[in-house]
């Protein structure tokens, strides 16, 4: 950037070129365009309140179940059904069961699973332990009843039995229990607490979804079927199913709003099969003391529905710079016009699409084609071509051979020398003499100028004044074909080795300079070789990498010679 150069180019501004097209087509489909993403902006700038400064939820809960059931051996009630908390923010209650009573640590049969099954001894091995059997075997084969062996095994005896829950679920009138959940939430980037409980809570009340959506008491059954799952068929192997709270709140004191939202869903898999443990179970044992002080236990498996909560939730709250950052990223959305219609026309520019000389004049005002930063980058120009070339490339032979990409020349500027005035105005008009001496010289097709011998001329010299050189740079003429060489014009003499001419232009621009001095053939060579670049490229901005002929070089460097005899050439510039 130019800001890295000095420290005046910090105060400098840069803007854009803006090319305007009279055109109804364009302009309306510009304005289509602005309008739809000024809507979109709109929009979510009202619903999802980007002007707002956001925070996330923190929150705790505490839940309370209640309800009494009745089977045909017993009243259950809270203490029984509800278990303790198996996880953060989640509650048991228990649905089906399977009890082993009476079990005892002796030695007994093992449930005839496949691994326990024997016909002899041999088939069972003492100390062997398994986790899918219920002890440690014996290494004995003993009756499990009158068709089956199995292995005997120390363990709690006797071993469980029942495999399979019980249908229907013995606990399924769990379905009308209910149960409390207290919800408190906090919003720390905003010091804003609230609790799901409202301070005139009615304690009658039973959450429903369009008569009562903020109740805190639920129905359990009401849970499932809102899930959309029935209680009886769940209850028999057990489940997961979560609560949502989500506390979605806007603390903009115009538009206050921050209450609960309750969802519900089923979070494991239904579709399990026996072989993946489906549904929710686990097991639990109550242990006492018999007469003789011997230790007995009643094993129990429990199925039963875990409800977890998952509370979530934002708050926000107007905030100034929100708002602001949001307006300056939707300010980019409006270049989507500029892209799309740029788009359509330079797509039209292209090859495969039908010629339009609208839209190609288009291209040619708002894009301007450069070359990278390259050091093989020159620029050559011939007396008897019309055109200055760009070549881009490594020389592999004289630069005479290569051919470069055509760059059409400034054909006002190369006058400019010529235009200085002088003591008296008659000498412009004679230092530019007729309009045909401005043109490039025009090849006469005949022999080169016998004024230089055969064996001296390079093969890549057309005009007969060149001299050997080394470097592919260097080997350069005036001009492509055989002809007279430019430094044989009146014009050439005039403009670029006049010393008159080249004092007057030294001393514009430097008026104090001392042209008498030891160096001042140097300064008349220098100047002498922009002279000649003006002249012929016609462009300041060509002047580094513009090559100078090796014709006119030499011409210059005799007229004004160097006083050792050495010259430092071009010089590549990265």
């Amino acid at each position: 950037m130019a800001g890295c150069c000095s420290l005046k180019n910090v105060c400098e501004y840069e803007t854009n070129k803006v090319v305007r097209i009279q055109s109804v087509y364009y302009g309306s489909l510009k304005w289509a365009i602005h309008s739809v993403v000024f809507m979109y902006v709109c929009v979510a700038l009202i619903a999802d309140r980007r002007y707002q400064k956001k925070d996330s939820v923190i929150s705790s809960v505490h839940t309370k179940v209640k309800g009494i059931s009745q089977t045909e051996a017993r009243i259950w009630d809270t203490v029984e059904y509800t278990l303790p908390i198996q996880g953060i923010n989640s509650f048991f209650v228990l649905t089906n069961i399977i009890k082993t009573e009476n079990q005892v640590q002796g030695l007994c049969p093992e449930f005839p699973l496949a691994k326990a099954v024997c016909s002899t001894d041999k088939s069972c091995m003492k100390g062997r332990m398994d986790p899918q059997i219920n002890g440690i075997q014996t290494g004995k084969c003993v009756n499990y009843n009158t068709t089956i062996k199995t292995c005997e095994v120390a363990a709690w005896c006797p071993v469980e039995s029942i495999k399979k829950a019980p249908e229907p679920a013995i606990l399924r009138s769990a379905e009308n229990f209910t149960v409390l959940i207290k919800n408190n939430i906090h919003f720390p980037k905003f010091n804003y607490t609230k609790r799901n409980i409202s301070p005139d809570f009615n304690i009658s009340c039973t959450y429903n979804k369009n008569t009562a959506p903020h109740c805190p008491i639920f129905r359990l059954g009401d849970i499932l079927r809102a899930s959309g799952e029935n209680f009886s068929e769940v209850a028999v192997q057990g489940g997961i199913v979560g609560i949502e709270i989500n506390w979605d709140c806007n603390l903009d004191k115009w538009l206050h709003r921050c209450e609960p939202k309750y969802g519900f869903r089923r979070l494991d898999d239904k579709k399990t099969n026996e072989a993946l443990y489906p549904g929710n179970n686990f097991r639990f044992a109550k242990y006492y003391k018999q007469a003789g002080g011997k230790e007995e236990r009643t094993l129990i498996k429990a199925y039963g529905i875990r409800f977890d909560i998952l509370v979530f939730g934002m708050a926000g709250r107007f905030d100034f710079f929100e708002l602001l950052v949001y307006i300056g990223s939707a300010l980019s959305y409006f270049g989507l016009a500029q892209f799309v219609v740029d788009f359509l026309i330079t797509s039209y520019s292209c090859r495969c699409f039908k010629y339009n000389p609208v839209k190609e004049y288009y291209i040619k005002k708002k894009c301007e084609m450069v070359p990278g930063p390259r050091w093989t980058l020159l620029y050559v120009t011939f007396v008897d071509e019309p055109h200055i070339f760009m070549i881009d490339k490594f020389l592999r032979t004289s630069l005479q051979k290569v051919k470069g990409e055509v760059i059409h020349r400034n054909t006002g500027d190369f006058m400019r020398a010529a235009k200085i005035q002088l003591q008296h105005p008659d000498e412009v008009a004679s230092l530019l003499g007729n309009s045909e001496e401005v043109h490039p010289l025009q090849s006469q097709g005949g022999p080169a100028s016998s004024s230089s011998s055969s064996c001296e001329r390079p093969a890549w010299c057309s005009c007969g004044k060149c001299r050997p050189a080394k470097g592919y740079w260097e080997q350069l003429c005036c001009r492509r074909k055989n002809g007279a060489c430019i430094t044989t014009s009146d014009l050439f003499e005039r403009l670029v080795l006049s010393r008159p001419m080249l004092k007057f232009v030294l001393l514009y621009k430097e008026p104090l300079l001392d042209l008498n001095g030891e160096a001042s053939n140097r300064q008349f060579r220098h100047c002498a070789y922009k002279q000649y670049i003006h002249w012929r490229f016609g462009e300041e901005d060509l002047e580094e990498r513009a090559l100078i002929p090796n014709c006119c070089r030499w011409k210059i460097r005799d007229a004004f010679p160097s006083e050792n005899g050495e010259y430092a050439g071009f010089v590549k510039k990265a």
